[in-house]
């Protein structure tokens, strides 16, 4: 049987997510952000905190049906000591990044990766949206390939956040 490309298996799922093994013991990367502002911020600075970071782009339909639940699960859990990011991919522009992020008012940090370098030092991003749930301790807890299943999600992010 020949061998599928992630691609074509994700195709295959359709809106299925692919929900990868707990990542506990993987630190997360010292990735270094740029924000739609111009201001930086740097993984380290999460330490102690939990973080969604969502990889994405304005061209991913998924991506964006996904925004209001994004924005829904940032407001559920801020307060508790969630940090949500959006991380938009090399080739989204970022006047239509800046106009989405504007135009639904989307309540969390958004970052362009426009060298495309965070998306590589999160094991070679490739496929919007990927999601990844970084615990208080600055590890990989979760890594979803497509949009999460958001009750499940949500029960992960009570888990990181109570540990």
């Amino acid at each position: 049987m020949p061998r599928r490309s992630a691609i074509a298996t994700l195709a295959t799922l359709g809106a299925a997510t692919l929900l990868l093994p707990s990542c506990g013991e993987t630190a997360a990367p010292a990735s270094h952000f740029v924000l739609l502002d111009g201001s930086t911020r740097e993984m380290s600075s999460f330490l102690g905190q939990a973080v969604l970071l969502n990889f994405w782009a304005t061209s991913c339909t998924s991506c964006v049906a996904e925004m209001p639940q994004l924005a829904a699960t940032h407001q559920k859990f801020h307060a508790r000591g969630l940090h949500t990011l959006a991380v938009a991919m090399s080739y989204d522009k970022p006047e239509y990044v800046l106009n989405f992020a504007t135009s639904r008012r989307l309540p969390f940090l958004i970052a362009i990766d426009s060298s495309g370098t965070v998306a590589r030092e999160w094991g070679g991003v490739r496929l919007t949206p990927t999601t990844f749930l970084v615990s208080t301790t600055g590890h990989i807890a979760r890594r979803y390939v497509g949009p999460p299943d958001f009750a499940q999600l949500h029960q992960h992010i009570e888990q990181v956040l109570t540990a």
